[in-house]
């Protein structure tokens, strides 16, 4: 029952591919829970695994290992033949250049996600020291934006304001940066956001 949508099912027909966001190893979200129904809607759509990549956002982390790639989604995920991929904010050739937001900023995201045909954003909402709360476009930007992006996303021009701080979206600059960035590359198509309790435990998924 998404909120505001059809199902992913009736989404992806007639897609020719997909491209699934989640998060790096610094985020407790539970891959390994969310994304095999992902997937399974995504193949009951005719879209098979072998045409889905899975791109981790690793915003300007390091890559993930191969070890923490099976950690990250588990063996279901990592064997059903999907491409798993780090993005690499550094890399500016794997960048789509989608023009400035309306602060001057470049808008740099991973060209994999942009040129898909289903994107697909997952991650988890929880308050967020300075863009308010976490979820939804943070999983474009900074997830997978470059690296020119994601500098200017943490200027101090942004930081600084009163209103950049945990639990506000109002008026949050930092929020409304990463939701330019988001809404140039071209949004989501559908987003899993989860919530956790303190024991990291599911309590919601939306």
């Amino acid at each position: 029952e998404p909120i505001g949508t059809a199902p992913l099912v009736e989404i992806a027909r007639g897609r020719s591919d997909a491209c699934i966001v989640v998060s790096d190893i610094t985020r407790p979200v539970p891959n390994a829970v969310i994304v095999p129904p992902i997937l399974e809607a995504l193949t009951g759509a005719g879209l098979p695994p072998e045409r889905v990549t899975i791109l981790i956002g690793t915003g300007l982390h390091r890559p993930a290992s191969p070890e923490e790639i099976r950690e990250l989604l588990g063996d279901e995920v990592t064997e059903t033949g999907c491409a798993v991929i780090n993005h690499v904010a550094i890399n500016d050739d794997e960048q789509a250049h989608l023009g400035e937001t309306g602060r001057g900023a470049p808008a740099l995201v991973d060209r994999r996600y942009v040129e898909a045909d289903l994107r697909i954003l997952t991650g988890l909402v929880e308050p967020h020291l300075m863009a308010g709360y976490s979820g939804g476009r943070k999983a474009i930007c900074p997830g997978v934006a470059g690296r020119d992006t994601i500098m200017a996303l943490h200027a101090p021009a942004l930081l600084e304001p009163a209103e950049a701080r945990a639990g506000n979206l109002i008026a949050n600059p930092v929020h409304e940066e990463a939701l330019a960035v988001a809404d140039l590359a071209g949004g989501a198509d559908f987003i899993v956001n989860v919530t956790l309790d303190e024991r990291r435990a599911l309590t919601g998924v939306f």
